[in-house]
């Protein structure tokens, strides 16, 4: 797997570490050590995933991720030093697709990063359609419908609706989910599912805050319902 990254880090000896392991595993990179440089390298280049340090001069790293969402889609994982769980969910809820703090482990890196990349390949054409009810799901096409109309999603998005469209009616756990957004079970994340859920119901629900297509099922998790429920 092969992909064009970009990495935004305002550290030279680290933004030079990364693209060394990338070029490693077979990547191509380019770096820049500015948010205002992100923007516009994420915009002409037209990267597979950016590796995006939330503390970057001229703007930050949230400042990055809403440009790179208000433009389309592209992957991207944080990293910064900045642990607290409000930065945390305010990246995802930007559209992180996943998060780093630093100090960090060059393998466990590496392994996110493919983590990422394999969530945003495409499957083999002849995939079914996961759909529910008016939901329909093209993983081929990276494209979700809504009444017949385009839903701009997350790939962390695209990865809850495409796995719950699969299985209209099954009751998901935040930990179950935690496992196609971001590959890591790991319990201290999994509010992070509940600003992905947030996100999707003002996409896909006529009244976000009363739901009838995404709901809650209390004590356990979620569920995408086949449509026949809908008000």
């Amino acid at each position: 797997m092969c992909a064009h990254i970009l990495v935004a880090e305002d550290d030279e000896m680290q933004a030079k570490l990364i693209g060394r392991l990338l070029l490693q595993e077979g990547h191509t990179t380019v770096v820049v050590h500015d948010g205002r440089a992100a923007i516009d390298e994420a915009k002409s280049g037209r990267p597979d995933l950016v590796v995006l340090d939330l503390m970057l001069p001229r703007v930050d790293g949230f400042g990055v991720c809403r440009v790179l969402r208000q433009d389309g889609d592209v992957p991207v994982l944080m990293l910064t030093a900045r642990s607290t769980e409000d930065d945390v969910l305010l990246g995802l809820e930007l559209g992180a697709d996943d998060y780093m703090t630093k100090p960090y482990s060059p393998r466990e890196l590496m392994a996110r990063i493919r983590t990422v990349l394999r969530r945003s390949m495409r499957p083999m054409e002849n995939s079914p359609l996961p759909r529910a009810g008016c939901i329909t799901v093209d993983p081929v096409r990276h494209l979700v419908t809504c009444d017949d109309t385009p839903v701009t999603c997350t790939p962390g998005e695209f990865a809850i609706l495409h796995a719950m469209a699969a299985e209209p009616d099954r009751v998901f756990s935040r930990r179950q989910l935690l496992q196609y957004t971001r590959g890591h079970d790991r319990a201290s994340t999994e509010r992070a599912i509940d600003v992905h859920i947030m996100n999707l119901r003002k996409k896909i629900e006529p009244d976000p805050r009363r739901p009838v297509r995404l709901l809650t099922v209390f004590g356990v998790g979620y569920k995408l319902v086949d449509g026949r429920h809908d008000a």
